[in-house]
């Protein structure tokens, strides 16, 4: 399995950007697919996820501020990410865990916010 993000860039603060994260390849029964980030000299952190039946969590930071949504159909994740801050500016990086164990990661988008 193959999970190609995309949409990451520079923008600046109170912006938006939409990541998006497509799973190709032999695709397994999914419970939860997620979003994390990982800003340099800091450890990746969730950022946002969603569950196959809809359910999401987010982290403090982010709440209100960005949505995850799925299109199960397509095996794709996005995150809507608003009113960005150069806080938010790290490698984003897409993650799905399957439903009999295990995760598969995406390769990774920058996104940078300028003050």
């Amino acid at each position: 399995v193959q999970l190609q993000a995309s949409g990451g860039g520079f923008v600046q603060g109170g912006g938006s950007l939409r990541l998006s994260c497509a799973a190709s390849g032999p695709i397994y029964a999914v419970s939860r697919r997620a979003w994390y980030r990982q800003a340099p000299g800091k450890q990746r952190e969730l950022v946002a996820s969603i569950t196959t039946g809809g359910s999401t969590n987010y982290a403090d930071s982010v709440q209100g501020r960005f949505t995850i949504s799925s299109d199960n159909a397509k095996n794709t994740v996005y995150l809507q990410m608003n009113s960005l801050k150069p806080e938010d500016t790290a490698v984003y990086y897409c993650n799905v865990r399957w439903s009999l164990g295990g995760n598969s990661w995406g390769q990774g988008t920058q996104v940078t916010v300028s003050s």
